[in-house]
């Protein structure tokens, strides 16, 4: 996909800690939130990066969806006008779409850490086997919608 070192480092991880046992989850759990952590950032600042060069009006049709907490954002241009511009609605229906997948990789990417928060407090191995197989979904996710995104920019007449 996308192939992201952070991303990748963390895929393996996560596809070897399926089989860790109770104790090695116990001395590798801080590694393991870490290869996380650093998946997670570099999949957002990637995300917003794209989404910062996005056109002023691919930027507007976006941001005139409801917004989900967490997600980010393409940074706001002022508007010259008070008035709102009439947006393309084949641009908005571009916006919707990648709307869709950013609130589906976000969803995974929640269910994956409230189910490793669960394991943790039971010190549940199939259960944290459980949340490293949804945090893989997770940020598969989030590389297809991370691919929308792109794709948008030759769509949306990216700015310079």
């Amino acid at each position: 996909m996308l192939n992201l070192k952070e991303v990748e480092d963390a895929k393996a991880l996560m596809n070897e800690a399926v089989n860790w046992s109770v104790m090695h989850w116990l001395t590798e759990k801080k590694r393991v939130r870490k290869a996380a952590d650093l998946a997670n950032a570099a999949l957002d600042a990637l995300d917003k990066q794209l989404k910062d060069r996005w056109s002023d009006e691919l930027k507007a049709a976006y941001n005139e969806l409801p917004q989900v907490a967490g997600i980010p954002e393409p940074s706001k241009t002022p508007s010259k006008d008070k008035k709102k511009s009439a947006i393309d609605p084949e641009m908005k229906l571009l916006a919707k779409s990648i709307k869709q997948a950013d609130e589906a990789a976000w969803t995974a990417h929640m269910d994956a850490e409230d189910t490793f928060d669960r394991a943790e407090k039971r010190l549940s191995t199939s259960m944290a086997r459980e949340g490293s197989r949804k945090a893989i979904i997770s940020w598969e996710l989030h590389e297809k919608a991370i691919v929308k995104i792109e794709n948008a920019l030759s769509a949306g007449k990216p700015t310079p």
